[in-house]
């Protein structure tokens, strides 16, 4: 049976998480005065990613509220114990310049576009509704999603199969009649493919160098490879730079 919808990661899929988060750290930390202690811009922005990433997988993993993981990572990042109230304020100030720096990727408009007469599309994102809701009203795009479903609502996240059906129940349809397109091997890429969905897994950076095998996710370069994965009806497809 031929795809019919396709569910979209957000982060570093179809927004450049990844620059805005360098660039409104990078203006934080100048603002905040927290450079001194660093040799270099770099070496401050390496070891947020690093409290980021150490935080994000106790929130993944159920063992951190999605506002707790926050905190801490201000707390582990300064190492300095704060009040609640003392991290949610550092973190909204941080988010004031990161939120100056949203933009999508290139290849993200095109994309909708060229397929949006042929298949539906959904989110499903392991953050929080309340921040993506507002991210893609914000980059113009929310109107684009039948529905929007985000693991701290959902009480389940990916690679684990019930994010990847929940999004395929609410749209109504069998896993192997839905697409997800994400950016992480494993938790987009591997995840929904033994959830039975075509999982499409875009590596725009080629970081990694060995695909998956048979019955893996499909590995792109750049969104403009997925309507001829999809068979859409369009001439945007470019043939995959991957072999």
């Amino acid at each position: 049976m031929s795809i019919r919808a396709v569910v979209w990661d957000v982060d570093d899929t179809l927004f450049d998480y990844t620059a805005a988060d360098r660039a409104g750290m990078r203006g934080h930390l100048l603002a905040e005065g927290l450079l001194d202690g660093y040799d270099s811009v770099e070496q401050a922005l390496v070891r947020w990613r690093r409290v980021t990433d150490a935080q994000w997988a106790r929130f993944s993993a159920g063992e951190a509220t999605f506002q707790g993981q926050r905190r801490d990572r201000v707390r582990v990042f300064l190492g300095t114990e704060l009040t609640d109230a003392e991290a949610d304020e550092w973190f909204e100030r941080y988010i004031g310049h990161y939120e100056a720096a949203w933009a999508l990727f290139p290849d993200v408009l095109p994309a909708l576009d060229a397929l949006a007469a042929s298949h539906r599309h959904a989110v499903l994102s392991n953050s929080s509704l309340t921040v993506q809701d507002r991210k893609l009203r914000v980059l113009g795009v929310h109107d684009r999603f039948e529905t929007i479903l985000c693991a701290a609502e959902l009480g389940v996240s990916k690679p684990e199969a019930g994010a990847f059906h929940a999004a395929c129940a609410a749209l109504d349809l069998a896993p192997h009649q839905v697409a997800y397109v994400g950016d992480h091997p494993e938790i987009d890429g591997r995840g929904a493919a033994d959830a039975g969905l075509l999982s499409v897994w875009i590596d725009r950076d080629g970081a990694y160098t060995s695909d998956d095998g048979p019955g893996g996710p499909r590995r792109i370069a750049s969104l403009a490879e997925l309507p001829a994965i999809l068979g859409a009806d369009t001439r945007f497809g470019a043939p995959s730079t991957f072999r």
